[in-house]
């Protein structure tokens, strides 16, 4: 009886130590979008998460760490909104979906919930290793993902066509973010969606 009773605290306790991990974890993942990694500093992060900033080193080694986690996390939740994007309409029509949503003035507007390669990517390349691994490997899923919409999937030429279309959508809203004139802006965003969208949309 007493063992039921120790094991059942214990898969609680480890229960709470998990959700607060996924907790600071969500919050790093907005942080770093809304603030940069050189911006986005340990104490901030759990005080936003309403914890202590003791608390930190029972969830991460170091911000290093935890950076490469809130990257990952990040990454996941960018692939899931372009998997959303894609799923349930017509193959024919995937492409421009994702199109559609990647472009939008929403997704511009929201950079803490939006790709983390539009909003991280200049400074990826002077993070850790485990950092840019996870950039990598989300680039590479995007890509993938862009190719398998298209018609000749499997194909030299969608593979290219996938790589860019990935570097057409990063930089349109990239710049699309950094210009300060509305018009400009817009006009970034929709002349790639135009130039993007399969002509038989």
């Amino acid at each position: 009886m007493m063992s039921i009773m120790r094991s059942t605290r214990t898969s609680a306790r480890a229960a709470a130590k998990d959700a607060t991990h996924e907790r600071i974890l969500s919050v790093a993942a907005r942080a770093i979008r809304r603030s940069g990694y050189d911006g986005t500093g340990v104490a901030d992060i759990m005080k936003e998460a309403g914890l202590t900033h003791g608390a930190f080193y029972a969830h991460f080694a170091s911000r290093e760490a935890m950076l490469a986690e809130a990257a990952g996390r990040a990454c996941a939740e960018s692939a899931a909104a372009a998997a959303d994007a894609v799923a349930g309409v017509p193959p024919d029509m995937a492409l421009a979906s994702l199109l559609d949503a990647y472009l939008s003035r929403e997704h511009l507007e929201n950079a803490e919930r939006g790709c983390p390669l539009v909003a991280l990517g200049s400074e990826t390349s002077r993070q850790t290793p485990e950092v840019r691994r996870v950039a990598t490997r989300h680039i590479k899923e995007m890509i993938d993902l862009v190719a398998r919409q298209l018609p000749d999937w499997g194909q030299p030429g969608a593979h290219q066509r996938a790589l860019v279309t990935v570097s057409s959508m990063v930089g349109a809203v990239l710049l699309a973010r950094v210009v300060d004139d509305p018009g400009l802006s817009d006009a970034l965003r929709e002349a790639a969606l135009k130039h993007l969208t399969p002509a038989d949309r």
